[in-house]
This record gives C-alpha cells, structure tokens and sequence, in this order.
C-alpha cells in the first residue's frame, strides 16, 4: 500500500534527506502531540510513560541485531555489510544514550571508568529532571500502550529487511527531536521552570551543538548507503509507517492525561506502611471501588480492599521489608511489613497474579471517593459468585469511616 506522501516522492530529488523527511512528516502529522498545553496533574500522568520509553530504547536499539547475528552463525556466513552499517549505528546510539559519549567528550579516554556512573544515563537524567518538577520521584510505567509502542519499535529495528531497520532507526531518531523538543518546551510553561534547569532536555535539543541532531544525520546516512534509488518509494511507506507509530504513542498518552481531572481515568495513588519503610504507588481512578470483606484476616486488620492488575501496583522501596503469611487454602499471599506489622498490599485469591491494596495506607489526598462493596468472605466461594451479579454497596467520602484515624 502506498501512502500520499510516497505517491509524491517522484517529484521530489532523488536524494531522500533528513530535511525532507522532516517537513514530509510535519505536513503529514501536524504539530508534535506533546506541544499541547498540559496541567502539572496531566505531566504528572504522562511522564512515567515516557520515563519508560527513556530507559527502555537504548537496551532495544542495541540488542536489536541480535537475531541477525544468529542467522549468520547458524548459517555460517559472514556478517553483510548492512547489518555491519545498522549495527555500528544502533550501538553508538546505545553508547550516547548511556552517557558514554558525553563521558568521553569531557574527559578523554581517562574518563572512560566513569561510564559506571549510571547517574548519567540519559532516562536518569530524565528522572532527575521530573523529580524537579514535580517534587518526587517517579518510576517507569510500561502501561500495556508504552509495551506495545516499544514491541513494535523492536520489531522494526530488528528487521531482517535492512531497508526496514533503516526505516525505522531514521524515523526514530527525527520523531524524538521533535518530540523532546516539544516537550521541553510544555513542560517550561507548565511549571514556568527554567529550561536549561532540564538537564535530559537540554543535552538531547538544547545549546548550540544538540545531541539530537547528530543522531538525525547519522541515521539519515544509512539511507544514501542503504536504499537505492529505485526502494526510495518502498523506504517512505516504511519511514511513513515507523514515524506514525511513535506519533499515535504520543497521541494515545496525550489522549490519557488529558483525562486526569476525569474521576474514571487512572492517576497515581500513593501509599505507604505504618512505618514508612515499605512505599509504592498504585494507578487508579480518583474514585476507588473498594471492598469491605467480613473474613477473618480482613476483620481483625480493617483492610479496604482496591483490586487491580499486576501491572498497575509498583513497588518505590522497602521490598526487603516484606514477609509473607499464608493460611486455610494458600492461595493468597499476605504480605506485610515486618517492622510495623502493616499489610498495605498483597496477592489475593480472586487474582493470585494482581494486588490487593488497603485503600487506608494511601494517601489521602489523590482520592476523590470510595464506592464500597460488601463481601461475605465468611462464605467466600458463593460470595464470589453473587458479588458479580447484585453487590450491595455503599458510598462513603474521605471524611467517613475510611478516612485515615488519628489514633
């Protein structure tokens, strides 16, 4: 299939450059998703996002060879010299991205044990930045959107087409200019905060010698080494597709902050143990269904139940602290904190592989409202039955009876 902007490369030069394919992909995308205005709540959602993006795609870029190389090994050949080109590219890209070139750059090859200084990767530098803005610290989210978005980015860059590995790593590299330099822009207006403060954004776009753009023109080569002249249109139908593929990622977490304020969208929640040395996060809507189980455990213990996938609880530190209680069917695994005797969550047997969390160690101030469910876990087999058919239920504020005790 043949999109538009391929259909018309006949009456561009032959050459296809990184100028070209840029203004081609602004005129076909419109403004950069990320140059919308966005509320400190809204970053606040999106930046988690694309701190996992961040960490993930130098791991990706660089390991994306790797089946290429065991094709040549199993078949006993020589490396071709597209993947020699692909290869040399991705690894720079990995090298920069890990803080390794800005390592030698300032220091010379003395500087070269340094490269063990972590702090200087580049989605580290990203964390340092939203940790300034938003006045904690913030951990990766491979939301199930973020995982597919870097499933496919591997696809392409693993490619055994080397026209399509090319596609890809250009289309890549000339989206994120684009969009860290629209971000960067939003989050200086948003938290009215100094640009060059943003260490991550500065080092990528900023000052008069960018990162970004040597990475646009190093990858722009592969093409003049890569795509003959009579591909050029199969290379824009693949450069086409790798560049709307990151840009509906963008659109898709857009899409997500922009309901934030929405009490059925999903923020972080905040939580802790009694003691504060086990802290983690939960992403939930800011009005909680949660349910109020009669069993023995959750009797003695007070524990407000707020179900959710694996995916959506993350632990921030303390999970050395952890210990787990197991009882009757040992299924659910209790776990709390061995100094302060809390369980702020655990694995519960109606979803052994999700988390259980106790609505009463969060905080406070990110939830809106508790809808709460009675269930008669006395009886739990029926119980489980009805309670997808006619729950009882009942709404309660912060103020109420789930409202954190002083005592």
């Amino acid at each position: 299939m043949t999109s538009q902007a391929s259909r018309s490369a006949a009456d561009q030069p032959p050459k296809i450059c990184c100028e070209y394919l840029t203004e081609q992909a602004r005129a076909l995308f419109g403004p950069h998703p990320f140059a919308a205005q966005m509320s400190e709540d809204q970053v606040a959602s999106l930046l988690p996002e694309y701190l996992a993006m961040s960490q993930a795609f130098p791991y990706l870029q660089a390991g994306s060879q790797r089946d290429l190389i065991f094709d040549a090994m199993h078949h006993n050949r020589d490396i071709a010299r597209d993947i020699e080109l692909t290869s040399v590219v991705a690894n720079f890209i990995c090298w920069d991205e890990t803080g390794g070139h800005g390592r030698i750059l300032q220091g010379g090859k003395a500087a070269l044990p340094d490269i063990l200084l972590t702090k200087n990767f580049h989605s580290n530098l990203l964390k340092k930045d939203a940790s300034q803005l938003l006045g904690r610290a913030i951990l990766p989210n491979y939301s199930s959107r973020t995982k597919q978005y870097l499933h496919s980015l591997y696809a392409g860059l693993s490619s055994k087409d080397s026209l399509v590995r090319c596609a890809y790593m250009v289309a890549f590299e000339l989206h994120a200019a684009d969009m860290i330099q629209s971000l960067w822009t939003t989050l200086a207006k948003t938290f009215k905060a100094q640009p060059d403060d943003l260490e991550y954004f500065r080092s990528h776009v900023g000052g008069e010698d960018p990162a970004e753009k040597y990475h646009g023109e190093m990858t722009g080569r592969l093409i003049g080494e890569l795509v003959q002249p009579d591909r050029s249109g199969r290379f824009l139908d693949e450069f086409f597709r790798a560049y709307r593929i990151s840009v509906q990622w963008c659109r898709d977490l857009i899409g997500i902050a922009a309901r934030t304020g929405d009490d059925h969208s999903e923020i972080q929640h905040h939580g802790r143990c009694h003691c504060g040395s086990i802290k983690f996060y939960v992403r939930a809507p800011r009005e909680l269904s949660g349910v109020r189980c009669n069993c023995s455990i959750c009797q003695m213990s007070g524990f407000i139940h707020l179900l959710v996938t694996g995916d959506k609880l993350r632990i921030e530190c303390g999970e050395e602290f952890l210990t787990t209680y197991q009882f009757n069917k040992n299924i659910a695994r209790h776990t709390f904190c061995r100094l302060c005797g809390v369980k702020p969550f655990y694995r519960p047997r109606s979803n052994p592989s999700g988390f259980s969390v106790n609505i009463r160690c969060l905080d406070r101030s990110t939830i809106a409202r508790v809808r709460i469910t009675e269930f008669d876990g006395e009886h739990w087999e029926q119980a489980f039955v009805s309670m997808h058919q006619d729950p009882e239920s009942c709404f309660e504020d912060q103020r109420s009876e789930l409202a954190w005790r002083a005592q």
